[in-house]
């Protein structure tokens, strides 16, 4: 199997309330959070703010990570969101971040 490029990432909303994805393509998949177009969970509750991830380089590695740190308590989340993200800025590239509506 051939290895790519996949990320595990978290999602906040303003509020904080958090998602755990994985893509293999970061800036369409945050893409799409931002503008709506995945129904469901994170469009119901605004949250779209991308405040940590990790690449991977293949799918297996990607998918036992996000099912990790889903399995977290949120407290765990937290705090791994903070060590590399204190201030849980949005990471999304700037040219993303202007097409929020």
């Amino acid at each position: 199997m051939r290895d790519h490029n996949y990320f595990v990432y978290i999602l906040a909303s303003k509020s904080r309330t958090l998602y755990v994805g994985v893509t293999n393509n970061l800036e369409r998949r945050i893409y799409e959070h931002k503008q709506k177009l995945i129904k469901g969970f994170t469009a119901k509750y605004r949250i779209d703010r991308l405040v940590h991830y990790e690449h991977t380089e293949g799918i297996e590695g990607a998918i036992a990570r996000e099912k990790q740190i889903k399995g977290w308590l949120r407290e765990k989340k937290v705090a791994l969101i903070e060590m590399y993200n204190p201030t849980w800025e949005d990471l999304t590239p700037s040219e993303l971040k202007q097409l929020t509506p």
